[in-house]
């Protein structure tokens, strides 16, 4: 089995009928963990389907193998990829990492001047989200939207993110700026740019000195 064997696609309204079994899935999935997730009804996870606010995988033979979705915070200055959960039948194929790419995306093109953020204690998913461009990030760069704290009220780890003054806990906070993310491919351009001037320069003097040499 590979990543070939899937097709992640955004969501629409006829994957609604999957939407239990993809809360049954996160459910299960968290307590596994031993941590705790916003708890999300199934038709919440119907109505972003309906939005266009969601990706769905499928293995090639119609069995469904993944799901993630877009929750915008901070009246859209803040998008988070959220719910990201993989049939364990399909798990250790990367395609975890596929799907976080392809709701990536569609974060990218549906918010593209809003900050991406997520909180996660998984190594795995931390290495993705570095790989894609996230930092790590104090708690105070995240959204403050009361809503979205609201959310760690169902993890076991709650009580030590109250008692810190919401300021850390045992997630990693994790960010991607678009707009610090511009600054940096243009300074990466411009420093190129001085490089391959220079390099042009000291051709030139390479070829002027290899003239003079002939000449003597």
């Amino acid at each position: 089995m590979t990543i070939q064997d899937f097709d992640i696609q955004v969501a629409s309204a006829k994957h609604v009928d999957f939407a239990a079994q993809i809360c049954n899935e996160m459910a299960e999935s968290a307590k596994a963990r031993g941590t705790g997730i916003a708890q999300r009804s199934p038709q919440y996870v119907a109505d972003k389907m309906l939005e266009g606010k969601a990706v769905i995988a499928f293995h090639k033979n119609g069995t469904w193998a993944g799901f993630c979705y877009i929750e915008t915070w901070s009246h859209g200055d803040f998008v988070a990829n959220s719910g990201l959960v993989v049939n364990p039948e399909f798990r250790k194929v990367g395609l975890a990492k596929a799907i976080k790419q392809r709701i990536f995306n569609l974060s990218r093109e549906k918010f593209p001047n809003s900050k991406i953020f997520g909180l996660t204690t998984g190594l795995a998913v931390m290495k993705i989200n570095s790989e894609l461009g996230y930092e790590p990030v104090t708690y105070s760069e995240l959204t403050q939207d009361e809503d979205f704290w609201a959310g760690c009220k169902s993890c076991v780890n709650f009580d030590i993110l109250t008692s810190k003054g919401r300021k850390n806990c045992m997630c990693t906070a994790m960010l991607f700026d678009p707009v610090e993310k511009a600054k940096e491919q243009a300074l990466k351009t411009k420093d190129m740019a001085r490089k391959a001037n220079l390099f042009r320069r000291i051709e030139k003097a390479i070829k002027s000195f290899s003239q003079d040499l002939k000449i003597f």
